[in-house]
């Protein structure tokens, strides 16, 4: 078997193993958060931080959700890393933006975030933040979804199909459940331009 075929094997593995229950409950609550007229705030660091980018266009012009990602502003992420320390980035940012109970947050991560480990200690903090103000917690995340998983109301964890591959496939699968939910009848509101054009 080629490296390629097996990599494309486990994301069959993926796909089948995904919970799709747990989809439709962060579904639910992304339209629970429209609904109240709440924004989105899409958080992650590294690849998941290219993955918010892509997706706050997606909730804004598909789902008329009004949506950011922190890390889209580079200049206020390095000042703050610069000034304040890596780890309040987000909380940060978010208290800049009152966060409040209407609000939802989106968390992107490989590993959901955890102290102990000092790993993503940004999105920790945030969450911490969030649970303070009652906005609403969603993720997609990998492994066990670290502190994500465990704080959030609502949480799909892209299963490990292969310890090698975790983080290609967390993030690729991102991707793959993002477009799921926007595309989901509960929270599309626009047509996408190529299937507006047939």
């Amino acid at each position: 078997m080629s490296f390629a075929q097996q990599f494309l094997g486990e994301v069959q593995q993926v796909t089948a193993q995904l919970q799709t229950d747990a989809i439709e409950k962060v579904v639910d609550e992304l339209a629970r958060v429209r609904e109240r007229g709440g924004r989105l705030f899409i958080l992650g660091v590294g690849g998941s931080a290219a993955n918010a980018s892509h997706a706050v266009n997606d909730f804004r012009k598909i789902c008329g959700i009004e949506c950011y990602a922190p890390t889209d502003n580079v200049s206020e992420l390095t000042a703050r890393t610069n000034d304040e320390g890596w780890a309040t980035i987000f909380a940060e940012w978010l208290k800049g933006s009152r966060l409040n109970a209407k609000d939802g947050l989106l968390i992107f991560s490989v590993g959901g975030g955890n102290l102990e480990k000092n790993v993503s200690p940004n999105l920790v903090a945030a969450i911490q933040l969030a649970k303070q103000t009652g906005a609403t917690i969603t993720g997609i995340v990998g492994r066990d979804g670290g502190y994500t998983a465990k704080e959030a109301t609502a949480c799909v964890i892209v299963p490990t199909v292969n310890p090698d591959h975790v983080t290609p496939h967390s993030e690729a699968f991102q991707a793959v459940v993002w477009h799921l939910i926007v595309s989901h009848p509960k929270l599309k509101v626009a047509r996408t331009k190529w299937e507006s054009t047939k």
